[in-house]
């Protein structure tokens, strides 16, 4: 049972994700989260309000399962194959959580003083949901995907735009928490 509630080394993850890569490909599939949302507002009615939503979600409601999977495999490996190891964070990160004045995790994958209910439900952190969700519901269409689809399916098939699109993931998350995060908190 080890196998299933300790951590996979990365060749292991890696070689799982490149064999549903090429199951995917050969099948002429595409992977990627965010198609799934426009899947499920075109499901729910949304092709009558903008042209972004018109098109056969038929085609894609096998890529559904995706994201029926991801909620009830995070559901399960949460409450039944979850270890009693505690989180072992960098003593670098714990410092520079605290020069931020943010909480330790306490052997939590995150601290509370950025993604607790509480948190969240203040007006910065209600303004900061606000913005990220307004960012990303318009960046991922913009960009032509989300960071899976991009950094999964268009790195796999070699194409330069999903490489491009990479890059600036990488370059945006190095600002976020060296700029911005030291800013908000």
């Amino acid at each position: 049972m080890e196998i299933l509630y300790g951590t996979w080394h990365w060749s292991i993850s890696g070689f799982l994700i490149g064999v549903t890569m090429l199951l995917l490909i050969y099948f002429g599939k595409t992977f990627g989260m965010s198609s799934n949302l426009r899947t499920l507002c075109t499901l729910l009615g949304a092709k009558n309000k903008s042209n972004y939503f018109n098109f056969d979600w038929r085609e894609q409601k096998w890529n559904l399962a995706v994201v029926l999977g991801a909620i009830l495999g995070g559901y399960f490996a949460t409450h039944f194959l979850s270890g009693n190891d505690i989180v072992q964070l960098n003593p670098k990160t714990l410092q520079q959580l605290q020069t931020l004045h943010i909480d330790l995790p306490n052997g939590k994958m995150v601290p509370d003083a950025i993604f607790s209910i509480d948190a969240m439900l203040t007006p910065k952190g209600f303004l900061i949901l606000l913005l990220g969700g307004f960012l990303i519901g318009f960046g991922t269409p913009y960009a032509g995907g989300c960071t899976s689809g991009h950094a999964i399916t268009g790195l796999s098939n070699l194409q330069l735009p999903s490489l491009i699109a990479v890059i600036g993931f990488f370059i945006g998350g190095l600002i976020a928490s060296y700029l911005l995060i030291p800013l908000i908190f």
